[in-house]
């Protein structure tokens, strides 16, 4: 019969190996740090970029900062040329103290505080999408002349984390939206979509772009002339499954730009978060306490879902390894907080960890030290770059 559970362990200790070779910095400092701490390795973001850049050719990649937003991940991303995408103040001014320009900056978030678009175009960010009348009412008081890409919606079947269910419209409105923005004094300049993050499904990609070139060619019976195709994120990254390559999405959506979109955009974008800094972070924990409770083996660490591991909740599973030997049993990985709905993972294999044990959780380099807060009086991981 198949151990399951020994698969999965397995699985776990080959790519925390994997990773610890590929990325010795890293593996020099997670057994020294104070936990919990997110470990991240600043050349292998730059090599993850530069990899996406050359699997995506003549696309121009802007990060969606809200995946990892520590300055020094901003500023190595920088230093290779990377655009960023951003939506609020705060994330733009990180990225501008940076010496950023303003031209290599985009704002894909469809709705948008007042106040964030005045600042945004103070500083000569004018590239917002929309996908409301509103919005569009709202930047031509505040941002006159700012150029605008339309959302629309797309399947976000087989991605982990979907999307579509709060933003995008549908063809005929996205149109409709484009002739507003034009009448409104705005430039409308193109179309966005988000397949879904963590999307392993590629035909997602092929009715994105599929929808965005019937909605190009009718803009342009319009009188509208587009520029920009913005494919949003998407991009996978490993956890406890195999995950799409960034080649395989790459070459797969070349074909389909070559047949849908023979006149090529003036630019195409793409912005991801999670495919840039997922798999280049590690987040150390330490074992506090242990219990069985009835039937189950409950692991409590000194981080959880309120502290740093809030995608849990919505189904993103880690791959979780500590450096014991022996049986391996199935656990519970309880939170650090007392509410109850603080449980990190269910039907984990690991062999038994001691109190004060660290505990790692592979791939956390995205999502984690954002989503942080100190709830309970818990610390967020602390993020130390090497």
């Amino acid at each position: 019969m198949i151990d399951h559970g020994r698969l999965q362990y397995n699985l776990s200790k080959r790519l925390f190996e994997e990773f610890t070779k590929d990325h010795p910095k890293v593996a020099e400092v997670i057994c020294k740090v104070n936990t919990p701490a997110l470990v991240m390795d600043l050349e292998g973001i730059k090599r993850r970029y530069l990899q996406i850049r050359y699997h995506f050719p003549g696309v121009n990649v802007y990060y969606a900062v809200k995946a990892n937003d520590d300055v020094e991940v901003l500023k190595a991303l920088a230093s290779v040329g990377s655009g960023f995408e951003v939506a609020s103040i705060e994330e733009l001014r990180k990225v501008l103290d940076l010496g950023v320009s303003s031209e290599k900056v985009i704002s894909s978030n469809p709705v948008k505080p007042e106040e964030f678009i005045d600042f945004a175009s103070s500083q000569g960010v004018n590239r917002f999408a929309v996908d409301s009348h509103t919005e569009v009412d709202k930047i031509a008081r505040i941002a006159p002349r700012s150029r605008v890409y339309v959302r629309i919606s797309v399947p976000n079947e087989g991605s982990d984390w979907p999307l579509s269910r709060k933003f995008g419209v549908d063809l005929d409105t996205a149109l409709d939206i484009l002739e507003y923005s034009k009448e409104k004094g705005l430039v409308p300049v193109g179309i966005t979509f988000h397949v879904g993050s963590q999307c392993n499904n590629l035909r997602n990609w092929f009715i994105a772009i599929k929808r965005s070139a019937d909605l190009w060619e009718r803009a342009k019976k319009k009188g509208i002339r587009l520029q920009v195709l913005n494919m949003g994120g998407g991009i996978p990254v490993r956890y406890i499954q195999e995950a799409l390559r960034i080649e395989d999405v790459g070459y797969y959506i070349s074909g389909l730009m070559k047949k849908y979109f023979p006149e090529v955009p003036y630019e195409i974008q793409i912005e991801p978060g999670r495919g840039v800094v997922g798999d280049q972070g590690i987040l150390v924990a330490r074992v506090i306490g242990k219990a069985r409770r009835g039937e189950e083996n409950w692991l409590y660490v000194d981080t959880g879902v309120f502290n740093g591991l809030a995608e849990t909740l919505g189904g993103i599973r880690y791959p979780v390894y500590c450096e014991r030997e022996g049986k391996i049993k199935e656990w519970v990985i309880g939170g650090v907080s007392c509410d109850s709905m603080d449980v990190i993972a269910r039907n984990v294999y690991l062999p038994e960890p001691q109190v004060g044990d660290r505990i790692y959780f592979l791939s956390a380099g995205a999502y984690t030290s954002v989503y942080a807060s100190n709830f309970n009086g818990f610390p967020r991981p602390q993020v130390i770059v090497v």
